[in-house]
Order: structure tokens, then sequence, then C-alpha cells
């Protein structure tokens, strides 16, 4: 008689620990799996605020800068690079992979201005 209620609470207690670990692998693979999936936000290039034309090719035949005007420029710049890229590259009239060094030339070269490091990758994250 003993033994038998002995073995039933160590059985018991075997399926206790066998229900609390259980219930520790799940809570970790749940957390991991909230904590992995971090979307990306793309943005949408036509919803991004672009600044006057009159402004804007004021900023560019301007000499010296205040640092907010250069700020306001390379912004410009940026948009109108993303833009580029994608009407480019979305048109199929050029090779694969050519519209980086067309936009470049384009937007940032001809204007004598110096292009900012990883500004492609930046732009992918644009729609």
């Amino acid at each position: 008689m003993r033994k038998r209620t002995e073995r039933k609470r160590v059985e018991r207690k075997r399926t206790e620990r066998k229900r609390v670990e259980r219930k520790r692998v799940e809570r970790k693979r749940t957390e991991r799996n909230s904590t992995d999936r971090k979307r990306v936000e793309k943005k949408k290039i036509k919803d991004a605020r672009m600044i006057p034309k009159e402004k804007y090719q004021e900023l560019l035949k301007k000499k010296r800068l205040t640092k907010q005007e250069e700020k306001i420029l390379d912004k410009a710049l940026f948009l109108n690079y993303c833009k580029c890229v994608k009407s480019i590259k979305y048109s199929r009239k050029n090779e694969r992979g050519a519209e980086y060094p067309i936009c470049m030339s384009s937007i940032y070269l001809k204007r004598g201005k110096i292009a900012p490091k990883g500004i492609a990758e930046k732009c992918k994250k644009y729609l």
C-alpha cells in the first residue's frame, strides 16, 4: 500500500515537472517569435514632403548654406534621387542595376554635390 502511494506521488511530481517545463518552453518560444519578427516599416516616396521648386533652385544656386538650409537641401536631393531610381528601375529601358549610377550622376554629381554614403541602401527603405 505504501509503495503504491509513493509511486503515485513520484508520478505526480514527474508530470508536474513536465507540465512546468512545457510552459517554460512555450513561453520562450512566444517571446522569441515576438522579438524576432520586427517589421521594417516601408515609407512611400510619394508621401514624402518636397520643398517648392523655387526654393529648391534657390538653395542649389546659393554658395553658402546655413545648417538648416543644408539639411533641407540634402533631404530634397535624397528624395529626387529616390524618385529617379524608382522611375528608372521600373521603366525597364535600362539594364538591371544601372539606375543607381545614372541617378547618382544626374542628381548629385552634375549639381556639384557629394553624395552621402549608403544612400542606395536608405533609398531601398522607400517603396
